[in-house]
């Protein structure tokens, strides 16, 4: 059976976060980018969330384009949704 993106195995169940997880890890990162490694971002979450769900989460972070990772280990968020909001809103010729 074929792994899709955004889930992990453990042991015979899926590891699948709701989205409420996702932005609350989201926004956790927003709020310390530059500034936190996994564990320290783990750490600083509103709520407990089970270490393969959080990797879950980066893992799809990562994908789209929202957060990098440094070599030093430091988490970054890059996503500009108002940079998406001009493009979209722009006219096309």
């Amino acid at each position: 059976m074929k792994q899709q993106f955004g889930e992990k195995r453990v042991g015979k169940f899926f590891r699948s976060p709701t989205l409420e997880t996702v932005r609350m890890i989201e926004e956790t990162i927003r709020n310390n980018s530059g500034e936190l490694k996994k564990t320290g971002i783990w750490e600083d979450l509103p709520r407990k969330v089970m270490w393969p769900t959080f990797v879950v989460v980066l893992d799809y972070l990562i994908e789209s384009n929202r957060i990098v990772i440094g070599d030093d280990g430091v988490i970054t968020y890059i996503w500009n949704p108002e940079g998406v909001k001009k493009y979209l809103m722009r006219k096309s010729y």
